[in-house]
């Protein structure tokens, strides 16, 4: 089959090409990992013409789903939720932290596959060692403010939405400095990293009756992380249009850094060796109407029919300078 040059996912494959061909050479400060990247990148997806979950490797969509899900719940301080399905993206950070306890005699010392065995079977260990701090949803739902209040931004943003679709203040933010790790009280109240998507921005079209959201991200691992993010924020584009009465428009991913870890060189040059095939479609129930509402069986991925996941390491990164790089299971399997 001859390639399709106008293929959307050759944004995300010429992406990587820059970054190669151009980009400046760094030392994460995180992981002592050398790596390469450009600054200040663009890409867009029109969501009536396919769901974009790359072709060119195979992506997580399960794990996608359940992440978004535990993001949207605003319960995602703790990783049992994903433990209980068999998602386990999360799983290194609360475990870097129960090897820091481990360290001190405060706890048993366990490998990571007993500890995670334990935060599935024992609610009350989970409680205490599954916790990964206010991250994304935590603030998306639950943002604290000085006057002991603690704000819904979803809340607030479908709301107006429904109420003054052409406002342009939908702005959706994770980034809140007081919980970061670097300007956190203690390692008890922050958040095991520092947001790399830190925001979004949706927009209606009144015109055309569709719902548009844009992502900046501060900082993107593109082989691993950016094909993830890809897929979950242009579902979250989906189901704000749902439940707002609109259809989905465009997901606009906007990029800060964004850079590809020396050790994933390789696997970069075998990915943009192949050739993308359509995108699959992604079918939501339409009898849901309330953000809070959709549950895992809700979605259904039709016609994906991917080449095989490259496999590559995930950076362990965030907190108090106990950085590091594990072999672990990245979001690009």
């Amino acid at each position: 089959m001859a390639a399709d040059k106008n293929h959307p996912e050759y944004q995300y494959l010429n992406l990587m090409q820059d970054i190669l061909d151009h980009g400046v050479g760094k030392v994460s400060h995180s992981t002592g990992i050398g790596l390469r990247s450009v600054f200040g990148r663009q890409i867009r997806f029109d969501l009536s013409k396919g769901f974009p979950l790359l072709t060119t490797k195979k992506v997580f969509a399960r794990g996608v789903i359940h992440e978004l899900l535990w993001f949207v719940s605003g319960k995602c301080d703790n990783i049992k939720y994903l433990v209980d399905n068999d998602v386990h993206i999360w799983d290194d950070w609360p475990y870097e932290n129960y090897q820091e306890a481990v360290k001190k005699g405060e706890a048993p010392e366990l490998t990571i596959k007993e500890f995670i065995q334990k935060i599935k079977d024992d609610n009350q260990f989970a409680k205490e060692w599954g916790d990964v701090g206010p991250i994304y949803g935590v603030q998306w739902r639950k943002w604290k403010c000085s006057d002991g209040r603690e704000v819904d931004q979803f809340a607030w943003m479908i709301d107006k939405i429904k109420q003054r679709p052409q406002k342009k203040h939908f702005v959706i933010s994770a980034w809140n400095p007081e919980f970061t790790y670097e300007m956190a009280a203690s390692r008890e109240t922050s958040m095991s990293i520092v947001p790399c998507h830190t925001l979004f921005h949706v927009n209606i079209n009144v015109e055309e009756q569709k719902l548009s959201l844009q992502l900046y991200q501060r900082s993107a691992d593109v082989f691993l992380g950016v094909p993830f993010n890809i897929a979950s924020y242009a579902l979250l584009t989906m189901m704000l249009a749902q439940v707002t009465g609109y259809k989905p428009g465009d997901f606009v991913h906007t990029f800060g850094d964004v850079h590809i870890y020396e050790n994933h060189v390789d696997q970069v040059k075998e990915q943009l060796k192949r050739q993308p095939w359509p995108f699959p479609t992604m079918k939501i129930n339409q009898g849901v109407k309330n953000i809070d509402d959709f549950k895992y069986e809700d979605f259904t991925i039709e016609s994906y029919d991917p080449y095989p996941a490259i496999k590559a390491s995930v950076a362990v990164i965030g907190g108090f300078g106990k950085d590091k790089v594990t072999g672990g299971v990245s979001k690009g399997e």
